[in-house]
């Protein structure tokens, strides 16, 4: 029995010329792959130094919150500008790997532990400036080696007062989101200082973050049952849901989200397993106070704060100073804080304008993301804003955090497992929503970014021109 291949090349001689041509298939994949490496125009000792600091700068941008893609393009872009063209990266949860394979020379691969630290939206912009001037500049391994550690190394913008007091303001706004007063804001806002403080000095003892989050949960929940017992007039459900939401990992989950949306599944399987175990830590914390609460017969309850209406002028103001708060206590600097805190207003604006309309909140927040998205991709080089910033600080307002907490609540307390799973299931859509907003108006706006960059070289050499001349 022939071969296929001899049979259909029989077959394809009894065709006419051109309808052999036609069918026969003469030219190269759509889509190249697994291609041969180049060889290497770089000396090994460049390439190894090269290979070192693209991964140094990839492992300090993750830690200090980069996104999976981020960390992978800034890898890769350092690594050209030093000529190593056909690098690999593997980004996982907690390392970063990089591999150089050329054709004639042995191969290099190195790879470094990530220990997250945190949002520091100054270091981050540190670190992005610095991979654009390795190219601009043509900084050699070693300086810029030790640019990285100036950058690392600075002091942060704001003392730990300042910074602690970004999440207060995050709390206080959450509870003139959900229509409480100032009081209600005040209080919420010093509870949050205490969770904050409290987790601090845990953290420094190494205990883990799921303890960590039980015990946030349970000074939340504890400081409502002691505003009970004192018979302070103040509505303690906003204020458990205002320290509860401030604790919810609602912001992981839409980097989850947008991790898988950008082809990184280890990542995001990874971020989305975190979520769910620092969840159900304050599920325990949670429930633990209430059940001696119960035993008490502290008559503590959690109200629906949808049943609070706010009027648009106040969570405009709320959501906007939202952003910048979070900015502040994610270390930002001040002109950064205030692009925040517009992105914020923007983001609230146009969802609020979308829900008019009658779709779904995770529709309007996904318009919302895309417009925030868009703009943190186009324009903030002028300003020299990390677009991260902006579009996490401008979706920081449409976050589903208190879908969240109601779920929770009612699958804890209320044994409404149905109605719980339900606002869940919401909340999974809203963050899904959110996370393909920010790609896909960063998608939207890098054509628009590159036309801009693309202006701004043509107008300095043209200056440059005429000074010289």
């Amino acid at each position: 029995m022939p071969p296929p291949s001899r049979g259909r090349d029989r077959r394809l001689a009894r065709l006419p010329e051109r309808a052999r041509k036609a069918i026969a298939g003469s030219g190269p994949p759509t889509e190249p792959f697994s291609l041969r490496a180049k060889p290497s125009q770089v000396d090994p000792a460049t390439a190894r130094a090269a290979l070192g600091l693209a991964l140094r700068m990839g492992e300090s941008m993750m830690a200090v919150g980069g996104s999976a893609a981020d960390v992978t393009a800034m890898v890769l872009r350092v690594a050209a500008a030093y000529g190593l063209d056909d690098c690999q990266v593997d980004v996982t949860f907690t390392s970063l790997t990089i591999s150089y394979a050329p054709d004639d020379a042995d191969p290099l691969v190195l790879m470094r532990i990530v220990t997250p630290r945190g949002l520091d939206y100054t270091r981050l912009q540190g670190i992005t400036a610095l991979a654009a001037t390795i190219k601009d500049e043509e900084l050699g391994p070693e300086e810029a080696h030790r640019r990285l550690d100036e950058v690392l190394s600075a002091p942060h913008p704001y003392r730990r007062g300042i910074h602690a007091l970004g999440w207060s303001g995050v709390a206080g706004c959450v509870a003139i989101l959900l229509g409480g007063g100032w009081l209600v804001a005040v209080v919420a806002a010093v509870t949050t200082a205490v969770i904050e403080q409290t987790i601090r000095a845990l953290a420094r003892r190494g205990l883990p973050m799921f303890f960590q989050q039980v015990v946030g949960a349970a000074v939340a929940t504890g400081s409502a049952v002691l505003l009970m017992v004192a018979e302070v007039q103040v509505r303690t459900s906003l204020v458990v849901a205002a320290g509860i939401v401030v604790l919810l990992a609602g912001l992981s989950f839409v980097g989850a989200a947008e991790d898988a949306i950008n082809g990184y599944p280890v990542t995001a399987a990874a971020r989305a397993f975190e979520v769910l175990t620092l969840t159900t830590g304050i599920v325990v914390g949670i429930a633990a106070v209430l059940d001696m609460a119960r035993r008490a017969e502290v008559p503590l309850r959690v109200l629906d704060p949808a049943t609070f209406r706010v009027a648009f002028p106040v969570a405009l103001a709320a959501a906007a100073a939202m952003a910048g708060f979070w900015a502040i206590a994610s270390y930002a600097r001040p002109i950064a804080v205030g692009v925040a805190t517009a992105a914020g207003a923007l983001a609230w604006v146009t969802s609020s304008a979308v829900a008019e309309f009658g779709v779904g909140p995770a529709v309007a927040s996904a318009a919302a993301a895309v417009l925030v998205g868009f703009c943190g991709e186009a324009l903030t080089d002028r300003l020299r804003v990390p677009p991260l910033l902006v579009a996490i600080c401008g979706i920081v307002p449409l976050l589903p955090g208190l879908l969240i907490y109601r779920g929770l609540f009612e699958i804890v307390v209320e044994a409404d497992v149905g109605r719980g799973v339900s606002r869940l299931v919401g909340a999974a859509a809203i963050g899904l929503g959110l996370a393909a907003g920010v790609v896909l108006g960063r998608y939207f706006g890098r054509p628009l970014r590159g036309s801009l960059d693309r202006f701004d070289r043509r107008v300095r050499r043209r200056w440059t021109t005429r000074s010289v001349s």
